[in-house]
C-alpha cells in the first residue's frame, strides 16, 4: 500500500500519509497519483495547483466558494502549519464544527478537503511553502470566509507572538458563521 488514509472527524475530510521512500540521498514520495488517489476515495479531478509562501504567524482563512466549491489537496513542502477546516454545511450534523490538523515538511502528511468546507491554515515555522490541488478554478467574485476567531466555533488556534496574527485586511473583515445569510452556505447532501 502506498498511501494510509485516516479518516477525520468529517466525513470526506482525509488526512493521507503517502508512503516515503528515504535513503542516504534523501527521500522520494508521490504527492498526486489519480488512481491510487481515487481507490483510497478521493474521486475528485483536480483543475488548478496552487502555492503558498508565508511567514510565521501568518493566517490564512477562512475561505470557500459556493457556486464554484472548491475540494483541496494539500501539503506542506517546507515549515509546518496547523491546518483547520470547518463544516459550514446548512443541514449537516456537524455544522459549525472545526478540526486541525499538524501538517509539515517533516510528517508529510496531506489533507484532502472536500467542498463544502471552510478551509484555513495558520504557520507555525519561520516560514513554510503550501501546495494545494483544486477541484475548481479560483473565482474571485465567489469568494466567501467567516471569521477566523469567531467565538462560536472557538478554534484553537496555535499560540502566537503578538496579540493577533498576520491577516489580510479580507480575512479580519469576514463575519461571523451565525451572522451568515443561509443563501451564502452550502448545503449538506447525504
Amino acid at each position: 500500500m502506498s498511501l494510509i488514509i485516516n479518516n477525520t472527524d468529517f466525513d470526506g475530510v482525509l488526512l493521507i500519509e503517502p508512503k516515503v521512500f528515504g535513503d542516504n540521498r534523501g527521500f522520494f514520495l508521490e504527492t498526486y497519483h489519480k488512481e491510487k488517489y481515487f481507490q483510497e476515495g478521493v474521486p475528485h479531478h483536480f483543475v488548478q495547483d496552487n502555492h503558498s509562501r508565508s511567514r510565521k504567524g501568518t493566517l490564512r482563512g477562512m475561505h470557500y466558494q459556493l457556486q464554484h466549491p472548491q475540494g483541496k489537496l494539500l501539503y506542506v513542502a517546507q515549515g509546518e502549519i496547523f491546518d483547520v477546516v470547518v463544516d459550514i454545511r446548512l443541514g449537516s450534523p456537524t455544522f459549525g464544527q472545526w478540526e486541525g490538523f499538524e501538517l509539515s515538511s517533516e510528517n508529510k502528511h496531506q489533507l484532502f478537503v472536500p467542498p463544502g468546507f471552510a478551509h484555513g491554515f495558520c504557520v507555525v515555522s519561520e516560514t513554510s511553502d503550501v501546495f494545494y490541488k483544486c477541484t475548481d478554478l479560483y473565482h474571485p467574485e465567489d469568494e466567501y470566509g467567516i471569521l477566523w476567531s469567531d467565538p462560536a466555533i472557538g478554534i484553537k488556534w496555535p499560540k502566537l507572538e503578538g496579540d493577533m496574527p498576520y491577516l489580510s485586511e479580507k480575512d479580519q473583515a469576514y463575519d461571523v458563521l451565525k451572522n451568515i445569510p443561509e443563501s451564502n452556505l452550502p448545503r449538506f447532501s447525504a
